[in-house]
């Protein structure tokens, strides 16, 4: 069951107020700035291609939360071959047992309104999922998958010989691809932002939308408004589950978007490529579990306080999680609940290289920074977190954030491994500042990420830590079983989300 507590954050797009977030070496958007689609006029010719991403999503009358879920593995994921939006390809066995556990961990979800692809192995999924549900799922050609052109049907090796540079502008820069006198991402950004009009104007307040992995990519982008320059940043796997939350302004409109989740996958989040690209340089943000004062609605994670019994078991899930991880260090704040996180998870590695015959426990090197230690005392995941906060105790958060994503990347960039993999055991607004640090947005992006107690979100590093990380999950809680929360809402939580 998938742990999704719904969270209301007080704060529009950063984007609707600064189009210009500070870019680093990490996330430069492109200069270039050529025509969105072949016919284009002289005037969109001139539009910086993050424009499309800005533009205010359309009034809400109330609480509406979306989720998106990835097709299963389909016959042409199995063969490497290009699928763009053609419709040859259908679900694999594997795929349709995806999309089965996807309908188990959705089952007692009370959505209103299904929307999906209608491309055989998006709708064949979200028939799993919908099951016997009586209303009927809504198929919109604006949710098919990327438009390839040309390279659909090809095998990657074969769409490496056939177009030569090309090819190698859709694997390095996608944001500038242009095939056919298409630009591909372009074009699926605008269709992406057209796509949220149809699904806000919705009445129903709980939507599933079930599409594919570039498709998935630029809604959840479009949403939280970023551009063309994220794509491939952001994983969708197959079956995997990305969940927004929408909150009416009482002015008003565009509403407040939270991204509660993105891709809590069927499988473990720790194994596999990044998007089909090797990765060895790995950093794992970790929550810490429940403390003694939870019961404490308003202070929550406040304090330096130890785990209380549920705490305990969340920081064991944790550490059974990554049991097949190589973990190379573990760093946390010198906060109780971390540390306590961080001894539990070291403790299953060091005991894992010990269980077969004649075998010796590996050491885990442990550290501690206080720049992971939030002394706010403001969690993250309570009404208006980031309103909480004024501007000069954001800023001392954020700094502290930004030393610890340098000592970070120093950490990983360590030559006595090849693979490196991190566990970092912080508090949960130091957690966000630093995946909005990774993804190279200002502070005030913080408000548009969500963690809860006991979860884990991963950000790789293909191109080493000096390059783009890429998000592979956020606000991952499956691992929690019986102890996550489902998606559906109680009476009290509707209420909790009006306005």
């Amino acid at each position: 069951m998938i742990s999704l507590t719904p969270s209301i954050v007080f704060f529009t797009n950063p984007l609707l107020q600064n189009p210009n977030p500070n870019p680093s070496s990490r996330f430069t958007p492109s200069s270039s700035t050529p025509q969105h689609h072949q016919h284009s006029s002289s005037e969109e010719e001139e539009t910086p291609l993050h424009l499309h991403s800005q533009l205010p999503l359309p009034p809400i009358k109330a609480a509406k939360r979306v989720v998106l879920v990835r097709h299963g593995q389909s016959t042409w994921n199995e063969e490497g071959r290009i699928q763009g939006s053609s419709n040859y390809s259908v679900l694999t066995k594997k795929g349709e047992g995806q999309a089965e556990i996807s309908r188990q961990m959705l089952i007692d979800d009370s959505f209103d309104v299904c929307f999906a692809s209608p491309l055989e192995r998006s709708k064949r999924t979200a028939e799993i999922i919908w099951d016997n549900r009586e209303e009927e799922v809504i198929t919109d050609m604006d949710l098919r998958e990327i438009d390839l052109y040309s390279f659909q049907g090809l095998l990657k090796h074969e769409g490496k010989a056939k177009f030569g540079e090309t090819f190698r502008q859709w694997q390095v820069d996608p944001a500038n691809f242009n095939i056919d006198r298409h630009y591909p991402v372009r074009e699926l950004w605008d269709r992406a932002r057209n796509c949220w009009d149809k699904i806000l104007e919705h009445e129903g307040r709980s939507v599933l939308v079930v599409a594919h992995n570039a498709v998935n990519q630029a809604l959840v982008a479009t949403a939280i408004g970023l551009g063309t320059e994220y794509f491939r940043v952001l994983l969708q796997s197959n079956c995997g589950v990305s969940v927004l939350d929408f909150t009416p302004r009482i002015e008003g409109g565009s509403p407040f978007i939270c991204l509660n989740r993105l891709n809590q996958t069927p499988n473990s989040p720790v194994g596999g490529s990044s998007g089909g690209r090797k990765t060895s340089k790995r950093i794992i943000l970790v929550c810490h579990g429940f403390t003694q004062n939870n019961a404490e609605a308003s202070n929550s994670l406040s304090g330096d306080k130890s785990m209380n019994m549920l705490g305990v078991i969340q920081s064991q899930k944790i550490a059974e999680l990554l049991l097949d991880t190589k973990v190379s260090s573990i760093i946390s704040s010198p906060k109780k609940a971390c540390v306590e996180t961080a001894n539990a998870i070291s403790r299953v590695q060091e005991a894992a290289d010990s269980l077969g015959a004649d075998c010796v426990p590996r050491y885990v090197e442990m550290k501690q920074t206080e720049n992971l230690d939030d002394t706010s005392v403001i969690p993250p995941f309570q009404l208006g977190w980031l309103s909480g906060f004024d501007d000069t105790v954001l800023s001392e958060v954020w700094e502290q954030s930004e030393e610890a994503w340098r000592y970070l990347l120093k950490e990983l960039s360590s030559d006595d491994e090849a693979d490196r993999v991190v566990v970092v055991v912080g508090d949960p607004s130091i957690n966000i500042a630093l995946m909005v640090h990774c993804l190279n947005l200002s502070k005030e992006w913080m408000g548009s990420f969500h963690l809860d107690s006991g979860s884990i979100s991963i950000v790789d590093f293909p191109d080493g830590p000096a390059g783009k990380g890429v998000i592979r999950c956020i606000n991952y809680t499956a691992h929690l079983g019986r102890w996550s929360i489902p998606i559906t809402r109680t009476i009290e939580n509707d209420e909790a989300l009006k306005m």
